[in-house]
């Protein structure tokens, strides 16, 4: 029997946060068969181990709909649920869009907190008739956006448009056109859309739509995070040295925090969460 393991991730509250599948092992399973589980799942990824030996992991992880290189909320989840078998410390996987070091802490709650190192980020510009498809499959106008914040496609592991609101409120309103939008991404090859709200410079609101994974939309979405703070720098928005707190899934009754933190000289962005299992 294949052993499947549920967590929330970025959160402390199993009702809170983005839920996530974990194998741990899925040595012998077809990639049918990984993609199987995640749809039975339903949630918005599952992540299959499999172990190389010293704390070293393969990961893969899958939507309901698709398999996704990279994944922030799996990794989370997937790193606790390790620390969990063999207690906290540094745990290397390596997934399809690279090595991503996580490291899993225990705090004097004794909550398990797992922090993840993205690979190297970058952005992309998006030309004018691109914005204005996917304004048009979100059901936004060129006027709600922030101004200050010019769209840009950000990649931190997986590739994800960021388009800033203007309000708190556009950005709680989310009812895109499914169709649509999926046809957009899947012609960028984005896994998410990341929708943000600036509360402050380091407080963040953001949703993420994720149809072409088969979820109308994510809860909680750390390399969406990652690929955020590394948007952010790129704009000279943060200092090189900076956290950020991302507040998502308020809106759908789920909500997460997820930490950002970019360092000065390294480009990469650490993205921390906790995972609690989720009872069977």
């Amino acid at each position: 029997m294949i052993e499947t393991l549920r967590y929330a991730a970025f959160t402390t509250d199993p009702a809170g946060g983005n839920k996530a599948g974990v194998v741990p092992e899925a040595e012998e399973l077809t990639d049918q068969q990984m993609l199987g589980i995640a749809a039975e799942l339903g949630y918005s990824e599952t992540a299959f181990l499999v172990d190389l030996g010293s704390r070293r992991y393969r990961v893969r992880y899958f939507a309901p709909a698709m398999e996704v290189p990279f994944c922030g909320h799996a990794t989370i989840a997937a790193a606790v649920a390790v620390a969990e078998r063999s207690g906290p410390g540094e745990l290397v996987f390596e997934t399809n869009a690279g090595t991503v070091p996580v490291t899993v802490t225990a705090g004097p709650d004794g909550v398990l907190r797992a922090t993840l190192t993205s690979v190297e980020p970058h952005t992309a510009e998006l030309a004018p008739a691109e914005l204005a498809e996917a304004l048009a499959a979100l059901r936004w106008s060129a006027d709600e956006l922030d101004a200050t914040l010019p769209p840009r496609i950000a990649y931190a592991g997986a590739r994800h448009l960021v388009l800033a609101a203007a309000t708190r409120e556009r950005l709680a309103e989310l009812d895109y056109d499914v169709e649509r939008l999926t046809a957009f991404m899947t012609a960028h090859q984005l896994i998410t859309l990341q929708l943000v709200w600036s509360a402050s410079a380091t407080v963040w609101h953001v949703r993420n739509p994720f149809p072409v994974g088969g979820v109308f939309e994510d809860p909680a979405t750390g390399a969406a995070a990652a690929a955020f703070g590394a948007y952010l720098r790129e704009l000279g928005r943060v200092p090189e040295q900076a956290e950020l707190t991302l507040h998502q899934g308020e809106d759908m009754g789920s909500p997460g925090e997820l930490r950002v933190e970019l360092r000065s000289g390294d480009p990469r962005v650490r993205v921390t969460g906790a995972a609690v299992r989720l009872p069977e």
